[in-house]
């Protein structure tokens, strides 16, 4: 019942959800309370990685027979193409993810131009997205090809082989 969007619309679901969980990112942890702390990050972060290719896979229609087609198999590196670019624009405007125990640092695009203890070399800000893209693209890839293989009956088996069949 739920499982009836169109292609453009599982994308636009899943760039939504990766957008909501970096712009939580951004939120330093301290300020929530202490119950919260571990949690919250968490949660931002599977918002990002796990949620948002899951989340547009799981609600795409597709036909009966069909498992992995092409639209599938450009799912996961379309959807991060464009989770990457959004990235790099949250990363100047707004700042890079809050670890832990940091404390957001501000704009990238100020912090190349500053001098100082904030300042962020060019090739710290190259290396920070293009560890952020293999991440996005290696991930989106795997998690929707192993949900699109799920849901199509490639994890279904039947046992025994008699006359009483059980499918799992």
């Amino acid at each position: 019942m739920f499982n009836t969007l169109s292609y453009r619309r599982g994308v636009l679901e899943g760039v939504i959800l990766y957008t909501l969980g970096r712009l939580g990112a951004l939120i330093n942890p301290s300020v929530f309370p202490a119950w919260v702390f571990v949690v919250a990050p968490l949660v931002f972060l599977s918002l990002q990685y796990l949620l948002a290719p899951v989340w547009a896979t799981r609600r795409m229609a597709s036909t009966k027979r069909e498992r992995l087609s092409k639209r599938f198999w450009w799912l996961g590196p379309r959807l991060a193409a464009i989770c990457f670019v959004i990235d790099l624009f949250i990363t100047l405007a707004f700042g890079m993810p809050v670890n832990l125990f940091g404390t957001q640092q501000g704009s990238a695009l100020l912090r190349l131009m500053t001098s100082g203890p904030n300042h962020l070399t060019l090739a710290d800000f190259g290396i920070y997205e293009l560890k952020t893209a293999a991440l996005l693209f290696a991930l989106f890839t795997l998690w929707v090809i192993c949900v699109r293989l799920a849901m199509g009956g490639f994890l279904r088996f039947t046992m025994p082989a008699g006359g009483n069949r059980v499918t799992l």
